[in-house]
């Protein structure tokens, strides 16, 4: 299979076109979104809303659906998620997935954060918004042992980590990077979108967060490839930091150290998950047909926001949920 990020956009790009006239037609199987309010007690009396999108023709058939989870789900209008998705399915380009959207919590910085399963903490990161994780362990134990359980028990899912993908941007990103390397039993997949692999124990000038930085610790600890694929993607004009001044942005810099590793201040190599035996895409965009643990795609204009992450969105699908439709020729 071949699916190139040129011809997932040309499909996309092609159904847009005929939008108006076309897609809510071709939608016409496609259930409404189902809003739900559920508990979390952890965080009462705060309720944590959740939409799930249903793939055409769900009320017809008696198959079972993969199931995509994203974070910030209050995002999903302005990243383009029921057109992308309409246009995908009309192209025949991905597979049928049942997408479950999760709002942010009101205190979005406490639950998008790492955290440390084992020892059933959350791993807290300073920036310059104050910390960053503080409930993360609680909100993940949510995920995995309310809401999984819910949907799988209420909808025709495949209820197994094979089955299910976790998604997210920015700090959302972050945590679903977490999610996935925690729960391997629980996540196959993870999309993360711009993550905020910044986030170090120590701000205190450039060469402590060079060297503290959370993610990439969390990997280096680990010493064992887990059964999980990632697709990553950052864009080139995320921010102007730069520091170490290399001339690569922190905030490539940040995601590329996780992957392949880095070098240390004091000489050594610290390291990243091609180390640990995943097998890497550093240049997805013209090499989508590799099949690789961890797939990297750069997108040089992308700036840190939701216009961008609509674009890295039918990428992604592609690469999650793509068919032999999506085979194109360079």
């Amino acid at each position: 299979m071949r699916v190139h990020r040129k011809g997932v956009m040309a499909c996309l790009l092609f159904g847009l076109m005929g939008l108006a006239a076309t897609v809510h037609g071709a939608d016409s199987t496609t259930p409404p979104p189902v809003k739900l309010a559920l508990n979390a007690p952890a965080f009462a009396p705060e309720q944590i809303n959740v939409t799930i999108y249903l793939p055409p023709g769900y009320a017809m058939s008696d198959a079972r659906y993969p199931v995509l989870y994203a974070n910030d789900g209050q995002d999903m209008d302005a990243v383009g998620l029921r057109d992308t998705l309409s246009t995908l399915y009309a192209q025949r380009a991905i597979r049928p997935v049942i997408v479950v959207a999760v709002d942010m919590l009101k205190d979005r910085a406490s639950g998008y954060g790492l955290f440390d399963r084992a020892r059933r903490r959350s791993v807290v990161g300073g920036s310059r918004i104050g910390p960053i994780g503080t409930r993360a362990y609680d909100y993940s134990a949510w995920v995995v042992n309310e809401l999984v359980p819910y949907i799988d028990a209420h909808y025709r899912t495949q209820a197994s980590a094979h089955g299910r993908t976790m998604l997210g941007w920015s700090l959302g990103a972050l945590h679903a990077f977490c999610l996935g390397w925690e729960y391997p039993e629980v996540f196959g997949q993870v999309g993360a979108f711009s993550p905020s692999f910044w986030l170090a124990a120590d701000r205190s000038d450039a060469r402590a967060v060079e060297s503290t930085r959370l993610a990439q610790a969390m990997v280096a600890r680990s010493g064992v490839r887990k059964p999980v694929r990632f697709w990553f993607a950052v864009g080139g004009h995320e921010e102007t930091n730069d520091r170490n001044h290399n001339g690569t942005i922190d905030a490539v810099e940040d995601l590329q150290d996780l992957i392949t590793g880095f070098t240390l201040p004091d000489g050594t190599h610290q390291v990243g998950l091609r180390d640990l035996g995943y097998t890497v895409d550093m240049d997805y965009a013209t090499r989508p047909e590799r099949k690789d643990d961890v797939a990297y795609d750069l997108f040089p204009d992308g700036e840190h926001n939701q216009a961008t992450w609509k674009r890295m969105l039918p990428v992604f699908l592609g690469w999650a949920y793509g068919t032999e439709a999506t085979v194109q020729s360079q």
